[in-house]
């Protein structure tokens, strides 16, 4: 087959009925592999703008009335969990096989994506690519991407002079936060919108400000370890090298390789995890009210810096580590589960394991297991780890108090940093930061593209749900407050006027005034919101309410 009969299409079509291992053998596909055109991120973005733009309108013209789900009150006091209402490009959680990026999942990533001289790990420059324009970039595009970031790394003095003020004990990721804030000054959008600009033009100055923030976050990262942990002096950016390169030696840790492969990988697959975990609906969130990259993805971070969130990594080694300290040297299968057993007996949780959508194991674990096997298969903790998940899924099922019995990315990635000698545990949520930016920016640069609004839901008090009530025709209402009364003074007049203001009843009616009437009810009993099987007034119903 000619590769130039070969359509986009037909492409996804072969990889999504093909394996990795037999799509790479079929010559024109590994061809074809790379498919996005030689134009520039920007202009390719812009090139698929159109088509993005025409799609939403055609989807809420002909289907914005259509319910897409229902929502408990379970979730409604559950953190939203489960609630279907944000729109992310980049990423989909499938809970049996995990993470997609654009529909690719890791293992194509790892094979699709171009990758550095001599490497094997995908570089994070194709995967912010991919995650914005949803192609497959060239290596002649990634090396240019490199090479732009590398142009845009240098960071402000004054930003330098803010971080070398921090003190040390300041964690590091407050630190981060406030360099990220700072760069605010250099915001093209904060400085375009107080002049005054079309709202078609805020997707351009989104995406200098996202380009510049992402290649200044390995120099900040690195300024905040060095002096927090090391020396305080910080290499330059090496220009001809590629994001996950320069990051490893801004560390100190370039002159391992398989540091720098580990620093590519890590980038990837934590770049980007669906649009609600805390520090993308935050960034998306923040970015909605029209506020700039910088103050998006800082409250992003911040989110990230909640322990709940971007500390499991570290809450993992810990227990290990306590595992080691408890059961000595004799770390048999045996007194592994019995250690399992006693964590969860004394009411705690085994940190690594479960997911709130997840129900397999975690393929970002798998691919980091793979690192390890390939890297350092003798690793005494990469072997404690490797007995845990052989073991933990039985015990956890046999408890049955959790979903899934499964690790997830967390259980690994602190193992794999500690083997290599970064073991300043305060800043591995750095490190996240600077891969979650990855996966944010992108779609905070669709959002101004394809005009997103404001986010405001509703939200109701606890005595407002708690007076919610059946009234014996099936639909849920809430009750009447003080500011209604003259809303149904004038629905009760207007009735009156539809009877002829008699109050006569429905066999005095003329038939033209009863379908009015029933006209009029009808319109007014639409406007409602599926509650739990119900139907919930919206909104609008309560204007006069609020």
């Amino acid at each position: 087959m000619a590769l130039s009969t070969l359509s986009r299409n037909a492409l996804r079509r072969a990889m999504a009925t093909q394996s990795s291992a037999s799509w790479t053998q079929t010559p024109a596909l590994r061809t074809a592999r790379t498919y996005a055109t030689a134009k520039s991120l920007k202009e390719t973005f812009a090139a698929s703008l159109p088509e993005k733009i025409e799609q939403i309108k055609t989807l809420k013209k002909d289907h914005g009335s259509k319910v897409v789900g229902e929502v408990t009150l379970d979730q409604v006091y559950g953190g939203a969990r489960g609630i279907k209402s944000l729109v992310w490009e980049g990423s989909v959680l499938d809970s049996e096989e995990g993470i997609r990026f654009r529909g690719k999942t890791i293992p194509e990533c790892q094979e699709l994506l171009p990758k550095a001289p001599g490497g094997q790990e995908p570089l994070p420059e194709g995967l912010f690519w991919l995650l914005l324009t949803g192609e497959v970039p060239t290596e002649e595009q990634v090396r240019g991407l490199s090479a732009e970031w590398a142009a845009r790394s240098d960071v402000p003095s004054f930003v330098t002079e803010l971080i070398d003020r921090c003190p040390n004990d300041l964690h590091p990721m407050a630190q981060f936060s406030l360099a990220v804030t700072a760069l605010e000054h250099e915001s093209a959008f904060a400085k375009a919108y107080e002049k005054g600009m079309k709202k078609s033009q805020y997707w351009e100055h989104t995406f200098e400000d996202s380009m510049d923030l992402i290649a200044k976050l390995p120099t900040i990262a690195a300024r905040i370890y060095r002096n927090v942990f090391k020396d305080g002096k910080v290499p330059a950016v090496q220009k001809d090298k590629d994001y996950g390169y320069n990051l490893a030696n801004q560390l100190g840790f370039a002159e391992n390789t398989d540091f720098v492969e580990l620093m590519r990988l890590y980038l990837t697959i934590h770049s980007d995890h669906e649009g609600g975990n805390v520090s993308a609906h935050t960034t998306h969130l923040v970015g909605s009210a029209l506020s700039s990259p910088y103050l998006s993805l800082a409250a992003g971070l911040n989110g990230l810096a909640g322990p709940l969130h971007g500390l499991a990594n570290q809450e993992v080694l810990r227990w290990l580590q306590e595992m080691k300290n408890t059961v000595g040297s004799d770390l048999s299968d045996e007194n592994v589960k019995k250690y399992l057993w006693d964590t969860l007996k004394s009411g705690r949780v085994v940190p690594g394991y479960g997911h709130a959508v997840l129900r397999k194991t975690d393929p970002r674990y798998v691919s980091q297991r793979e690192f390890a096997l390939k890297h350092l298969p003798d690793d005494p903790m990469f072997k404690l780890v490797s007995q845990v998940y052989k073991i933990a899924p039985g015990v956890l099922t046999e408890h049955g108090k959790t979903k899934n019995p499964y690790p997830n990315v967390d259980a690994h990635s602190g193992v794999l940093l500690q083997y290599y000698g970064l073991t300043e545990q305060n800043f591995y949520t750095v490190l996240f930061g600077v891969s979650r930016a990855l996966g944010v920016l992108p779609q905070l640069i669709i959002d101004r593209a394809v005009g997103a609004p404001i986010e405001r839901p509703k939200s109701f008090s606890t005595e407002a749900y708690a007076k919610l009530h059946d009234g014996g025709d099936g639909v849920v209402k809430l009750p009447p407050q003080k500011s209604s009364h003259s809303a149904d003074v004038r629905l009760i007049q207007r009735a009156l006027d539809l009877l002829g203001g008699d109050g006569g009843g429905k066999e005095d009616m003329a038939p033209h005034k009863h379908e009015a009437l029933h006209k009029h009810t009808h319109q007014h009993q639409k406007k409602t919101t599926k509650w739990k099987g119900h139907e919930l007034p919206d909104a609008g119903t309560w204007k006069n309410q609020s």
